[in-house]
């Protein structure tokens, strides 16, 4: 695939970032665009391997192979249409995805891998500029309706699947905007909104219908949904985070991630921010060291804080990919984002003991002990320290749907993690009622709610069909 010596001739580039002092200023994609003849180079080091393990790695199953050599022969429409065969929405996965296919690539054993994931982008990109990506509504209607519950990444794929296969398709989002995580819970700086309304409009144009402030299980009753509708899908997410249980966690001045992270996107966007959480002028503490950590970490740098620390539990990382995870697998090793490069302290190995607050009540010092490896998390003796805090930010992670409201009114069972269980085919146990996305799977990435989102339409098309 590809020029039969280009692994040997060209090394691996990627796009690369904005100045720290610039970008720390704004809330622009922190990425300059990316040149074209770079793609081609890096197309062109796409090995022909026998066994294509990038396919494995990506959740998608993109085609990968077949879009590079497309690249590097400057067939870019035909790379589209195979891209775009795997992936609704490859320039959001371009942008956000951590690229389980680049970890997965044969070159990858003992080389940089292909930069798969830029490839992806231009290709997504390339295909907007040139006006190939245009609405593709259904040729005819089969008469049935189906709602989606979520406008995040799953139920936007499979809105547009389902659309596509002539369902009429109504999407429900409770907030004022559609996007779910797409629009509320990524920065600004890691995905332009531009790059999600483009998107939107294609699906509004294929005649997806969009209903806003539409919280289904409270002012949308989900008897309304059963009787309306030939099927639904629920696509909510694992918006339930994982909360830290010390004294005095109830202090003013301690936030989830994801109370403090859709407030800025929302000020970027023009709108009017209630009861604003802002880092600007604060010892800043993010807890919790992952991708949430990180966003929590380059908008607190945007924002002007004082001090910003981010402390994780588990231990630091190896530098490269660690022998308990060999190639393909994903592999254990420290990642640092553009965030990281822009500031702040990070540490590992701590664990909070408690808070204490100030004389007017808020969250003022962090105390917290030095532990030991996982599972037991021991604390070292004589590691006690505190810290002084002005606004601590909680980013370790979700536990799961939120479960009263819609979940507990269609009475669906859970597993044991508190999941909405399915079978195979994507159904609960509620007959007609499929799930995809972290509220089926769990926390996870956007390219896996692509990828659930797809297979759940799939799913859901044979039932209305008579195929389930």
């Amino acid at each position: 695939m590809g020029k039969v010596t280009g692994f040997k001739e060209f090394t691996r580039e990627t796009p690369t970032r904005r100045p720290v002092v610039e970008r720390v200023n704004d809330f622009l994609e922190v990425y300059q665009p990316i040149e074209r003849e770079m793609v081609t180079r890096q197309a062109a080091r796409c090995m022909d391997c026998g066994i294509p393990f990038c396919h494995t790695g990506c959740p998608v199953s993109n085609i990968i192979p077949d879009w590079n050599d497309l690249v590097y022969k400057d067939h870019w429409k035909d790379a589209l249409r195979i891209l775009q065969s795997t992936n609704n929405f490859p320039e959001f996965t371009g942008r956000l995805c951590p690229a389980p296919c680049e970890t997965a690539c044969v070159l990858g054993i003992n080389e940089p891998p292909v930069a798969i994931k830029t490839i992806e982008q231009s290709i997504a990109e390339r295909g907007f500029e040139e006006g190939w990506i245009v609405p593709e509504p259904a040729a005819r209607s089969t008469g049935k309706r189906v709602a989606v519950v979520g406008s995040g990444p799953a139920g936007l794929a499979a809105a547009q699947q389902l659309g596509r296969a002539g369902h009429a398709v109504t999407v429900f989002e409770k907030a004022d905007c559609i996007g779910g995580l797409l629009r509320y819970g990524i920065p600004d700086f890691k995905l332009e909104k531009r790059i999600l309304d483009r998107r939107l409009e294609q699906l509004i144009a294929e005649g997806i219908r969009f209903e806003t402030h539409a919280h289904v299980g409270h002012n949308v009753p989900v008897e309304d949904l059963r009787k309306d509708f030939d099927a639904i899908l629920l696509a909510g997410g694992a918006e339930q985070p994982r909360d830290l249980k010390v004294p005095g966690r109830e202090l003013p001045g301690i936030h989830f991630a994801m109370e403090f992270l859709p407030q800025q996107n929302q000020r970027n966007a023009g709108d009017r921010v209630e009861n604003p959480i802002l880092a600007t002028g604060k010892e800043v503490l993010i807890i919790g060291g992952g991708d949430t950590g990180a966003d929590c970490l380059g908008t607190t740098h945007r924002q002007k804080p004082r001090s910003v620390r981010q402390f994780e539990i588990l231990p630091m990382p190896p530098a490269s990919r660690s022998p308990l995870t060999p190639w393909p697998l994903w592999p254990l090793q420290l990642r640092t984002e553009s965030s990281h490069e822009e500031g702040g302290l990070r540490e590992w190995s701590i664990a909070t003991t408690r808070f204490t607050g100030d004389a007017d009540g808020n969250v003022r010092h962090l105390h917290a002990v030095r532990v030991g490896p996982p599972p037991k998390f021991e604390p070292v003796a004589g590691s006690d320290f505190t810290l002084d805090v002005g606004l601590v930010l909680l980013a370790m992670g979700f536990t799961g749907p939120v479960q009263n409201g819609m979940i507990a009114q269609l009475g669906v069972k859970l597993d044991a993690r508190g999941n909405v269980e399915t079978n195979s085919n994507y159904m609960s146990s509620v007959p007609g009622v499929f799930v995809a996305g972290d509220m089926r799977r769990g926390q996870s990435l956007v390219v896996w709610a692509i990828s659930e989102g797809r297979k759940a339409a799939h799913a859901l098309d044979r039932y209305l069909a008579g195929g389930q």
